[in-house]
Order: C-alpha cells, then structure tokens, then sequence
C-alpha cells in the first residue's frame, strides 16, 4: 500500500462524450479535472469510453488508442495526473491490434492500471462483441490511497469479477460504464437505473467495500444514458448520488478508517473460505 491517506475526495464526471471525437472528448476531460483539482479532490473517474462516445460501432478501430507517453491524447492526461489521479475510458489497441473496451488508471505521469472489459454484451440494444474482443484477466492494484479495482459496466452484473478483487486485496471496486436508460418504474427513476444502484449497494455491504459508480449521460444514437452515478460506503450507505440526466462534477469525501469499523463489525472477509470456493469450482467444471 503506497503511502495510505485516511480521508479521500472523489470526484464522479458525469458528462456526455461526443460519438469519435477524440480531441473534443480530451478538452472536456481536462476541463472537468482543472474543476476537479479547484475542489481538491484527489481522484477523477470518467464513464466508460469517455474518450471517444459508446456507440462506435465501425469507428472504434479509428479512435483506438495506445496509452503511452508518445501518444498526443494520453501525454496530456499524464501531465494531469501529475496533480490528481484519474480514471479514464478508451478504446484499447494492443500491439496485436486487437480491440478492447478499456479503462485506464493513471497516476504520477504513469499508467498505473489497465483493464480490458471481459463481459461484452451482444443482445438486444447491445452489440459490443461484433467491434470488440473479450479481456480475459481482473487485477486489483496498489494506488496512494490503497488497493483498488477497476470493471466496466457488464462486468459488474458477473459477481465472479468483483469477488475477484475482493479476494485480490481492493478495498475499492471502481466502475465505469455507459448505461442507457431502459424499464419505466412508479418512481420518477428508471429501473435500469435501479438496477444498478441496488447491485452496487450489495456489494458495498457484502464486501465490506467501496464502490464507485461513474455513468455516461445524454443522448447517443438514439440511447438516452441516465447518469446517477454514486458511491456507496462499506456499510453499503449511500455517500453520494450525482442527478439523472444531467452532467455534472459531483464530489464527495470519504473516510478510510470506514474499512476498519466496518469489517470489525462484519468480518466476512475474514471468515471467507476461499479452498471451499476452488474446490467446489474444480467439481462443477470437471477439474481433476
């Protein structure tokens, strides 16, 4: 852990990519991080594919991006990230030249982190898996403030690839995603929505964790993306919740010391039995 800090201010920018337009995407990322630092906060979460807008479709292999110190957009967030880390989404190029939904955890000039999404959805309004491939590790990683993890969007309604990080150390589960609104409710919210604050809740509680939430918002091809985006407390208490529909730059503070207290109260991370979990896995594939 790299010299932990007990309080933390994260800031949620919830905005509205424009579909391929790198540059234009870049200008509103350092925008919102200048606004980010006035508020002194130290971390910056974007939504998936921020850098380049969600429904790319063919585009995605012209927006592609190498996170690297030579490439024009990502020297510039390095430069910010000097002063603030960030969490940004892009359309990852591996040296293969395969093509991934992909977030980025940069930190001191560095990238610190990269996960490729590894659950693509490809039914009904969805069709990631015709323009992407599917990333096939979850890491959690070491940062200043401790040990975090990163998914994206369908990645987080597997709940194999949160417990993952939970059993790989991360005390944080960061998620990004472009969520379009679907599902009318009696409450002015939508349930797509719903939905998903109530599974992020969950795993707050049950994994005695952090969990932060950063939405696309507005229109895109037709898909209207409801924002919402949230951080919930190890309690599985609501810290934050950023307006629907509207974009924003919400900050919050959270208190570290909430790990202690509450996995004292509820040590289900002591108590997981973990040779229990492989070996009935090894039974149910077949493994000898």
């Amino acid at each position: 852990m790299i010299g932990l800090m007990m309080k933390i201010k994260i800031a949620l920018a919830q905005f509205n990519s424009k579909l391929g337009d790198v540059k234009a995407n870049l200008e509103k990322h350092l925008e919102l991080i200048e606004e980010a630092h006035k508020q002194n906060a130290d971390l910056v979460i974007f939504p998936e594919l921020s850098l380049t807008g969600y429904v790319l479709q063919d585009l995605a292999y012209n927006v592609a991006l190498r996170p690297h110190q030579e490439d024009p957009v990502f020297n510039k967030l390095f430069k910010a990230s000097k002063d603030i880390d960030l969490v940004v989404g892009f359309v990852h190029e591996d040296r293969r030249h395969r093509f991934y939904i992909a977030a980025a955890y940069l930190s001191e000039g560095k990238t610190r982190h990269i996960h490729n999404k590894v659950y693509l959805p490809t039914y009904g309004m969805f069709d990631e898996g015709r323009f992407f491939a599917e990333g096939d590790s979850v890491r959690a990683f070491d940062t200043k403030f401790g040990r975090v993890g990163m998914l994206i969007c369908e990645d987080f309604w597997h709940a194999s690839l949160p417990y993952l990080l939970w059993l790989d150390g991360a005390d944080f589960l960061l998620f990004s995603s472009a969520s379009p609104g679907r599902g009318l409710t009696e409450s002015p919210r939508l349930s797509s929505s719903l939905w998903v604050e109530h599974t992020n809740r969950a795993y707050a509680g049950l994994f005695t964790n952090f969990v932060v939430h950063a939405n696309k918002v507005g229109y895109e091809d037709g898909l209207n993306f409801w924002g919402g985006s949230t951080i919930f407390d190890p309690y599985g208490e609501l810290v934050i919740r950023a307006p629907d529909f509207e974009s924003t730059l919400a900050v919050a503070e959270i208190d570290l010391n909430q790990l202690h207290r509450s996995r004292a109260r509820l040590p289900l991370l002591r108590d997981e039995r973990t040779n229990v979990v492989l070996r009935e896995l090894e039974r149910i594939l077949g493994v000898k």
